[in-house]
């Protein structure tokens, strides 16, 4: 998943407690050697390689994030999609630093885009790609299912307090930590990567979280600039084309798989998503750009 896990936990015998976080990383591990479009041997780069041709096998605990993906994606108008490898080859993600190419190498790129063109076979647990040159990536989505997994190994053996995050972009709170009532966890501000002077506006906003999990998506991070824009890797599989409706936007939500899913999408359709998104799941905050908690009783205006 070419990014950083770290885990705080608390409670119980030291040695124990080192014991199950390292069984939590070897759990991460493990699936990051299934799911890395990195690991030329993982089940994800087998997918891309045969699911043209053939049906193609996966063990059920893939298939079911693959249908959860499909579910995301028909929650989010396709805002969400983990087939948008061809675009993010196309911009030059997610091995280099990104370049804008030609209108016809999109054009041709997003004919290989679109969930309705992955077959998912539940009685075989099987995958099929519709369209030639299919391609699927889970960096929207399987960080954050590595998160749900590790946590649930901890949650298995015990623990009732613990801080879980991956590349910072996904954090996961058990409990809270002693003598305070939750986790506090900052969130980066809209101009965070600006060289503008720190305002009253730019500087983190700290949420509580206790038994959740929260995801930011921004514009930077990977991105190149080009004239006045600043493109990133997170492109609207709509459109072909990286996402200028917003630069920053947190989901908190129980699971991790979704806070991941639905802050790629948010960021994706930008305001106008707020509302589509607290409909789908009346139990999410969500913040976009420097604006925020919007929660279920979202009517226009900040909640």
């Amino acid at each position: 998943m070419a990014t950083r896990f770290e885990l705080v936990v608390f409670g119980g015998d030291p040695i124990r407690m080192r014991a199950i976080g390292e069984e939590a990383f070897e759990e991460i591990q493990r699936l990051d050697g299934q799911l890395s479009v990195y690991n030329e041997t993982s089940d994800l780069s087998r997918i891309n390689a045969r699911s043209s041709v053939e049906w193609v096998r996966i063990e059920p605990r893939l298939f079911a994030l693959l249908e959860r993906a499909k579910e995301l994606s028909e929650a989010t108008g396709g805002a969400f999609d983990v087939t948008t490898g061809p675009l993010l080859k196309c911009w030059g993600f997610p091995n280099g630093a990104g370049s804008v190419p030609s209108p016809e190498a999109i054009d041709t790129a997003r004919a290989a885009v679109g969930f309705e063109k992955l077959s998912l076979d539940p009685e075989r647990s099987a995958v099929r790609f519709l369209h030639p040159g299919m391609r699927l990536d889970l960096g929207a989505i399987g960080k954050g299912y590595a998160l749900d997994c590790a946590v649930a190994i901890l949650r298995d053996a015990g623990v009732e307090v613990a801080l879980i995050h991956g590349g910072t972009s996904t954090s996961c709170a058990i409990g809270s930590p002693p003598g305070a009532s939750s986790w506090v966890i900052a969130l980066p501000s809209a101009t965070s990567d600006s060289t503008a002077a720190p305002t009253a506006e730019s500087r983190p906003r700290c949420i509580s979280m206790r038994d959740e999990s929260v995801s930011v998506s921004a514009v930077w991070g990977r991105s190149f600039r080009e004239g006045n824009r600043e493109l990133g890797h997170v492109l609207d599989p709509r459109t072909g084309q990286p996402t200028q409706s917003a630069r920053t936007a947190a989901v908190v939500l129980p699971s991790a798989t979704e806070s991941d899913a639905l802050s790629t999408a948010l960021l994706v359709l930008g305001p106008a998503g707020i509302g589509p998104l607290l409909a789908f799941r009346p139990n999410a905050r969500i913040w976009i750009d420097d604006q925020g908690p919007y929660t279920h009783n979202f009517t226009g205006a900040k909640a």
